[in-house]
């Protein structure tokens, strides 16, 4: 998808992001998930950075018969048992994409989906790829806000660690002053998958505005 380029105001993310090392992926994605709310999802565009705080993460598990790679590898799911802090793309209903972080050790299948971000750097950029009337609409789903980064499969196993990637989870130095201010972490069952719905693997911020669906109690 084609856009138009910001003016250099228009995106303020640091100009050269922290990313998180590979090792804070090797745990269980059950593990890395809701530590991974309140650190940054950044694309590289021509002028900057765009991207902004995760806010909902949902897990997928080897032994979990809703994960890509619970049956076997394929061409689809390989990014999935390669090393941790990969990335995972892939294509759902024949229109959109949607973006995982890879964890545990190399040839165990698991990942985090990345849910929902808050818009926080470069979002007129981003309302140029996803025009939206508002705000909440933006980044408020998995497919919405890797419409709004323009995150496809070319971005599919890229090294999430490394800046020249183009696709980075940074570290958020401010990460407990903003998980406070979206306080509580939520813990729920996930959403949209016909297996295992019954799972709590899925985290969110339960003070932020773009949650993409929120849930009842446990």
């Amino acid at each position: 998808m084609k856009h138009s380029e910001p003016s250099p105001s228009e995106i303020s993310a640091p100009s050269l992001p922290s990313p998180l090392a590979s090792s804070f992926y090797e745990p269980s994605a059950e593990v890395v998930a809701p530590k991974l709310l309140g650190h940054f999802l950044l694309r590289k565009t021509p002028r900057g950075w765009a991207g902004g705080e995760i806010v909902e993460a949902e897990a997928y598990l080897a032994n979990d018969p809703a994960c890509h790679g619970f049956r076997r590898e394929t061409a689809r799911n390989r990014s999935m048992y390669g090393p941790p802090g990969r990335a995972y793309v892939y294509f759902i209903y024949g229109n959109y994409f949607c973006f995982n972080a890879v964890c545990a050790p190399k040839g165990v299948a698991e990942a985090v989906l990345v849910r929902a971000i808050e818009p926080t750097f470069g979002e007129d950029w981003m309302r140029a790829n996803r025009p939206v009337d508002e705000a909440r609409e933006l980044t408020s789903g998995p497919a919405k806000l890797c419409l709004a980064l323009d995150i496809t499969r070319p971005f599919d196993g890229v090294d999430l660690g490394d800046p020249r990637s183009g696709l980075v989870i940074a570290q958020n130095p401010n990460i407990k002053t903003f998980r406070k201010s979206r306080a509580p972490v939520v813990t729920t069952t996930r959403i949209g998958i016909g297996v295992a719905e019954h799972l709590p693997l899925r985290f969110y911020l339960g003070g932020s505005h773009f949650i993409s669906k929120r849930a009842r109690k446990l």
